[in-house]
């Protein structure tokens, strides 16, 4: 796992280009064989929520690996669109980044399948289209990522051990019907199904601390006396906290996140304190990136390498428990709480799931 600092600046909530160098690369592709294929390319980005950290450090990932081809000379232009909204709006941010004249879309969709017919609009003017963070359904589309269900699954599994069959458990969750959400909730109940755990209520937290907290709060309130909480990335600290007002830290059982906020907090609770953390890296959207501009440069997919025809996916990282606390807390201590663990795909570490 490649862990590194990242500065974030402020993100517009419209539409930003970030223009690269003006000089051209004249070198011929590596795998193409037309002037075309040469750049310089423009590559377009859709994300219709910005309300994480998780999102500010996938913008800054995505920017940091754009750097690298804008300085070659091979990318023009990265053309932001990056604001909250809903599914029509996003559908508007891919049809302004049609008409911006992009090569290649990569975005984090609302929807598992709304957007079908936007990014139809796309792949039809032969713009390559990338979805990340969650799958599309729609198979023009490039979906990569890791597996949300996994991602899912690997906590509740940690939960449902630590709780025992009998347990009672709530769930704080991040956004009802987006599609993240739904995969990753789906297969955690599917799990806590199969072990006998009971899930009293779920409450949505939106992948926020503050609002996660307050859920937290409610619930305690409501079930004081259950054994466990399961909860997803961006809310996990808030949740920790609700339970250390409640002075309950050391009685329920709850899965965290790969995020340095909650595993500070993590590192100051007494022995015996023991959470997990499952990584969901921010890096998914950069590793896109290079994928995309070697098939802008002539590239093929290699259809071996994919699932369902058109996934391409990611290896989950090894995840933070208390076997490992200390070694991985000792790595990105310095980091802010902002920060999540992350990886990053490099141009040279996509060529497996090309040819």
């Amino acid at each position: 796992m490649r862990q590194r600092a990242l500065g974030f600046a402020a993100l517009a909530t419209a539409t930003l280009v970030v223009a690269g160098c003006s000089t051209v690369s004249n070198e011929p592709a590596p795998s193409g064989s037309d002037a075309a294929a040469a750049g310089p390319f423009t590559i377009g980005i859709s994300n219709g929520f910005v309300g994480s950290e998780y999102r500010t450090q996938m913008i800054a990932d995505i920017e940091e690996a754009a750097s690298e081809y804008q300085e070659a000379g091979t990318l023009e232009e990265l053309v932001l669109e990056n604001a909250d909204t809903d599914v029509n709006g996003q559908i508007q941010q891919v049809r302004n980044l049609i008409n911006a004249g992009v090569d290649a879309i990569i975005a984090d969709p609302n929807s598992g399948s709304a957007l079908d017919q936007v990014f139809q609009e796309a792949t039809d003017q032969g713009i390559l289209v990338f979805a990340i963070d969650q799958a599309m359904t729609a198979e023009s589309v490039i979906n990569v990522g890791i597996d949300q269900e996994l991602w899912a699954e690997t906590s509740a599994e940690w939960l449902a051990e630590k709780v025992g069959d009998g347990g009672s458990i709530v769930a704080v969750n991040g956004i009802s019907g987006h599609p993240a959400n739904e995969a990753r909730w789906g297969a955690a109940q599917a799990v806590f199904e199969e072990a006998g755990i009971e899930v009293l209520t779920t409450a949505d937290g939106g992948w926020d601390q503050a609002t996660g907290q307050q859920e937290m709060g409610n619930l305690l309130a409501t079930y004081p006396d259950i054994d466990g909480v399961w909860t997803q990335d961006g809310m996990a600290l808030g949740v920790l906290q609700a339970l250390i007002a409640a002075d309950k830290q050391d009685e329920i059982v709850m899965s965290g996140e790969a995020r340095n906020g909650f595993l500070r907090l993590w590192s100051e609770q007494a022995d015996g304190f023991e959470s997990i953390g499952v990584v969901n890296p921010p890096g998914t959207g950069a590793t896109a990136l290079h994928i995309a501009m070697a098939m802008l440069q002539g590239a093929e997919l290699d259809e071996s390498q994919l699932q369902d025809g058109h996934d391409i996916v990611l290896e989950l990282e090894e995840a933070v428990t208390a076997d490992n606390f200390d070694e991985i807390w000792a790595e990105v201590e310095s980091q802010p709480d902002t920060y999540v663990l992350d990886s990053v795909l490099t141009a040279e570490d996509v060529q497996q799931f090309l040819q």
